[in-house]
């Protein structure tokens, strides 16, 4: 089998935490990779963003990552990338025809992606299976502004009635597409994101020591991080806010730490907007700001944390929450989107109803004092986390391939252009 996967806003192969580098990337490059450690050919067409890329980058046998230069390799924003669709296409178009390829599905990532997949998709004759990621009208409903356009939520419905088959990472986002973008439950496939439960564990009991020596942050302190881009969607900024109230109420003992992992995305969005909040909270000095990092240095991330918070207002998943139990240290998460799937309510970590400061500091201080429950939940944790992953999340997309090629039938599907 030979699938080709649209990417086209960001490449797998981009460091996440950086720009719109995220989960969608880890998702896309583990899928990808154990796809093809399981016989299926795996193209993924993403945008060139430096002349230095090179059209492709063999990954490993039997996937690749084919850059197509669309529009100019910088300046331009996610936002305007709408305007380079038909570039984008013709590229792979012409690419695909230079080498004599010929691919049995196109499976799209994204909304843009998934409007260049549904065009090739119909002009090979070929099934597209759509995953979304994130959804517009989720966003706005969910989120801290509605900042997504109608637009976007037009070429979304549009995607939802004229995809194949639509994967989601769980029955929570069934629900979702049901109530806002009246999908027919039948197109849907649930199949569950991974971890890296090999990459991501506690290791050796001198792993914490190890990794806060390496971060400057004395062994005795609690430490409570935050993983992932600098965004409001994803609520650094309820931490930073629920931390100033733990750190006023004064109720733990001993030093108080809080690290901030990840790069800016997004309009108007800078560390120094946040490093600026966590002085207004009174912890600007017990909180570090680091750059993003790749997930051989994320693992010392999550050992030196006592604690990982997931403030996110929507998570279709919530890779953070996986790869922070597999380490071994507990999660309080938002309970939203796929997090209470991720999280197990009080043994692998803490839901939390909204993102008030005065319910997440209830919750960070309940954790924070509580030891042996914190320890607990830890050890638990990384029991639950092997439960997830990439290789079984590939094998349920291998059949979610076979059962959707063994179905279709071009032209008999049917089809509306409309999306409104």
């Amino acid at each position: 089998m030979r699938v080709a996967m649209i990417s086209m806003h960001t490449s797998p192969l981009e460091q996440p935490g950086t720009g719109d580098a995220g989960g969608m990337n880890v998702y896309v490059h583990n899928t990808a990779t154990q796809l093809a450690r399981k016989g299926v050919q795996v193209d993924v067409f993403t945008r060139a963003t430096r002349p230095s890329q090179g059209e492709v980058v063999e990954v490993e046998p039997g996937y690749r990552v084919v850059n197509v230069v669309a529009g100019p390799y910088e300046g331009l924003e996610k936002e305007d990338l709408s305007t380079q669709l038909a570039a984008f296409s013709g590229g792979v178009v012409q690419f695909v025809r230079a080498n004599g390829l010929e691919y049995n599905l196109i499976h799209s990532h994204y909304w843009l992606s998934g409007q260049v997949g549904w065009l090739l998709a119909e002009l090979a004759g070929i099934p597209l299976v759509h995953t979304g990621h994130t959804w517009a009208a989720v966003k706005n409903a969910y989120g801290t502004d509605s900042s997504e356009t109608e637009a976007r939520r037009i070429c979304e419905q549009q995607l939802v009635d004229n995809a194949e088959v639509l994967v989601v990472n769980t029955e929570d986002e069934t629900s979702e597409l049901a109530r806002f973008y009246d999908v027919d439950p039948a197109k849907i496939a649930v199949v569950s994101p991974g971890a890296d439960t090999e990459l991501f564990t506690p290791g050796t009991n001198r792993n914490t020591e190890l990794a806060r020596r390496h971060l400057g942050i004395p062994l005795h302190a609690k430490v409570v991080a935050f993983v992932g881009r600098l965004q409001d969607f994803k609520g650094p900024q309820v931490l930073i806010r629920a931390m100033g109230e733990v750190v006023r109420r004064g109720r733990v003992e001993g030093p108080l730490r809080v690290i901030i992992c990840g790069g800016a995305s997004g309009t108007g969005s800078s560390v120094e907007r946040y490093r600026e909040m966590a002085s207004e909270e009174g912890i600007g000095g017990c909180t570090r700001f680091l750059g993003p990092r790749p997930p051989e240095e994320l693992v010392s991330i999550y050992q030196a944390a006592d604690i990982v918070a997931v403030p996110s207002y929507n998570e279709s998943f919530g890779l953070v929450a996986v790869e922070a139990q597999a380490a071994g240290t507990p999660v309080i998460a938002a309970r939203v989107g796929g997090l209470p799937l991720a999280v197990e309510e009080g043994r692998t970590g803490l839901l939390v109803e909204g993102h008030g400061t005065h319910a997440w500091a209830e919750a960070l201080e309940q954790l924070l004092i509580d030891d042996a429950s914190r320890i607990h939940m830890g050890e638990t944790a990384v029991t639950h986390a092997k439960a997830f992953s990439w290789s079984a999340s590939a094998e349920k997309l291998l059949q979610v391939y076979g059962d959707t090629l063994e179905g279709y039938v071009p032209g008999e599907a049917t089809r509306d252009a409309g999306g409104v």
